[in-house]
């Protein structure tokens, strides 16, 4: 039986597939984002995003011999999500001022949160093969609402927008400052159901073979 393993600690990217009927296993990466960046130079956002997943997949591929003996049955999954905002790419706030000059900078306005995916199929390695390996980044535009002060200060009091790229939600408490977006909403969430549907096809796996 063929499971996914999410390269990622994200709640949300574990609820999304949890409510898509797949049961991920969870082995979370020890990737010194930072420094991927800084070894590729000067990216796009979309092209960061992708390097980043790809990094968190192949950390975790590395350690999966002591980590899961049945290798052979999985399916790797890395994701990374920032958000675009006037071609600045804004990953979690440092702290809570930080996330109040986000929103100073985001409320009224639109950005587009870029979410890296990298498949990694760990099955291929048991039979003698490289493993396949390739990811996409899905990309959807956010139209925030105008907030007040008190509204901004309020939400940036309860953590949450310490905790997530972009300093915002849209399945939790900022779910009321997202006028509409434009694309996959699930990519928002930080997984894009759809794109792994595809990535998925590339291994021969229908997203159905991982229903729990």
């Amino acid at each position: 039986m063929t499971r996914l393993l999410l390269a990622s600690a994200s709640p949300a990217r574990r609820a999304t597939l949890r409510a898509a009927g797949i049961e991920p296993l969870v082995l979370v990466s020890e990737v010194d984002e930072d420094a991927v960046l800084t070894a590729a130079g000067p990216v796009p956002p979309a092209e960061a995003v992708l390097l980043l997943a790809r990094a968190k997949a192949e950390a975790v591929h590395t350690v999966l011999p002591d980590r899961h003996p049945r290798t052979h049955d999985l399916l790797l999954l890395g994701c990374d999500s920032m958000l675009e905002l006037d071609g600045q790419v804004l990953g979690k706030p440092t702290d809570a001022a930080d996330a109040v000059s986000r929103w100073d900078a985001m409320r009224g306005r639109s950005g587009v949160l870029h979410t890296g995916h990298w498949l990694v199929d760990a099955r291929a390695t048991t039979a003698g093969g490289a493993g396949r390996a390739f990811g996409e980044t899905a990309s959807t535009v956010v139209h925030f609402a105008d907030l007040s002060d008190a509204e901004v200060a309020a939400y940036v009091a309860t953590g949450e927008p310490l905790l997530v790229a972009g300093a915002f939600t849209v399945d939790g408490r900022g779910g009321p400052f997202v006028e509409r977006i434009e694309g996959d909403h699930h990519n928002v969430v930080g997984l894009s159901l759809p794109l792994l549907r595809h990535l998925l096809a590339r291994v021969d796996v229908p997203l159905t073979d991982l229903w729990a």
